[in-house]
């Protein structure tokens, strides 16, 4: 089981990381106009050195989780070299996983200010930019305060400990960013 403390921690973390990455994208100034040019982006060389801090923070921090979840698999003993790798995949799914986020924040923050004509509430750009990335297929969910902190959290360790590949989802993530109507974003946002 992992302790409470350790999983709240993480999860803090995460909430740290996210939001340093999206308001960098905000505060830059950084754009992108469409899914192409996300994913173009995406392929290209990943700029996330600014926020080497925070990613370090939460792989240390991710660390027990990946023993527990080592020590729970039906192996008499798992190596430290398996944890090692494991903990280096994880840093490597969180680094691309900041990047996936700053490119579909950058397109969803695009979006609103064309429909806006202003800069839209980083809180909104936030919300939409972590739903669209947890699930592309539906219109993001703005009910209610909390952000799925523990579900982006559980996706980039999961993703890193199995050595899943989330590019194809995060594509998704910016063709559903690329078709989002500001203006009824906007209004479900101040009705909420």
């Amino acid at each position: 089981m992992i302790p409470r403390a350790s999983k709240g921690a993480l999860v803090e973390a995460v909430e740290g990381l996210a939001d340093a990455a999206i308001d960098r994208v905000l505060l830059t100034g950084e754009r992108v106009t469409s899914a192409a040019e996300g994913r173009r982006l995406l392929a290209g060389e990943a700029e996330t050195e600014a926020l080497a801090d925070n990613i370090q923070r939460v792989v240390v921090l991710a660390v027990p989780v990946i023993r527990t979840l080592a020590k729970g698999a039906r192996f008499t003993r798992v190596p430290w070299v398996m944890v090692a790798s494991t903990t280096v995949s994880v840093g490597i799914a969180i680094r691309t996983g900041v990047r996936e986020l700053q490119v579909i924040a950058a397109l969803v923050a695009h979006r609103l200010e064309t429909s806006y004509g202003v800069q839209p509430d980083p809180a909104l750009v936030k919300r939409v930019t972590v739903e669209l990335y947890l699930d592309p297929k539906h219109a993001p969910d703005l009910s209610g305060d909390r952000v799925r902190l523990l579900r982006l959290t559980r996706k980039w360790i999961v993703s890193g400990a199995f050595g899943r590949n989330t590019s194809k989802q995060a594509a998704k993530a910016l063709g559903a960013a690329e078709k989002l109507d500001g203006t009824a974003l906007r209004t479900r946002w101040a009705a909420r």
